[in-house]
């Protein structure tokens, strides 16, 4: 016997619980892979941003120093 009872069929409410709790974690997977791809773009741009303030303080302090 394969244990799913007499008639072989799966237990339709038990299969919707399974698909609805599939989603559910498909839909907070996704969300979590999109907070951290915006997370990393913050980054991304205050990394660029600290850089040009350090390249533009540098030129400043060449000119300066003529």
């Amino acid at each position: 016997m394969s244990g799913r009872g007499r008639s072989g069929d799966w237990d339709d409410g038990n299969y919707e619980r399974a698909v609805e709790r599939a989603e559910q974690a498909t839909r907070v997977g996704w969300a979590a892979i999109a907070g951290v791809t915006g997370l990393l773009g913050v980054v991304v741009v205050a990394v660029v941003a600290v850089c040009l303030v350090a390249a533009a303080a540098m030129a400043y302090v060449v000119v300066v120093m003529d």
